[in-house]
């Protein structure tokens, strides 16, 4: 399997929603984090500020670790490592100018909404209501056939 590294951002505002992106794939879409692969030179932090920057607009800096998550795509033969960082928005506006033309739309939702839009997710990043930082955690979350 190959391995990839993939980052992502969890970024809420003052008022604490959440920042979410639209991800476009063929004739479907899904909403998470923004957030993609780690490019060779890279580190993990200069990543998911790039991402952030291509697909929200946002200049952001990284406030800590949320979670490093683990799961093999075995049908693309991947082992992927999702790392997501805590982040705060320091200049930008929305602007998409993603290379790969994978978002659709970036939106800004209260804690319901992300709940609705990605429900899997949601659980999945143990986010909760509150808005408190969730403690860093590892989770291997098995395998998938896609």
């Amino acid at each position: 399997m190959k391995r990839v590294d993939v980052v992502s951002a969890f970024i809420q505002d003052e008022k604490g929603n959440i920042l979410l992106v639209k991800n476009v794939k063929e004739d479907s879409f899904y909403w998470g984090l923004p957030g993609g692969a780690v490019e060779k030179g890279e580190t993990l932090e200069e990543a998911v500020i790039r991402e952030v920057k291509e697909e929200t607009g946002f200049h952001i800096a990284v406030s800590g670790l949320h979670s490093i998550r683990e799961m093999f795509f075995e049908k693309k033969g991947h082992h992927a490592l999702i790392i997501t960082f805590f982040a705060e928005i320091i200049g930008g506006h929305i602007n998409i100018s993603d290379p790969d033309n994978e978002i659709g739309e970036v939106r800004w939702v209260d804690y319901q909404t992300a709940k609705e839009l990605m429900p899997s997710l949601f659980e999945r990043l143990r986010i909760d209501s509150d808005h408190k930082k969730t403690l860093a955690f590892y989770d291997f979350e098995g395998k998938s056939i896609t």
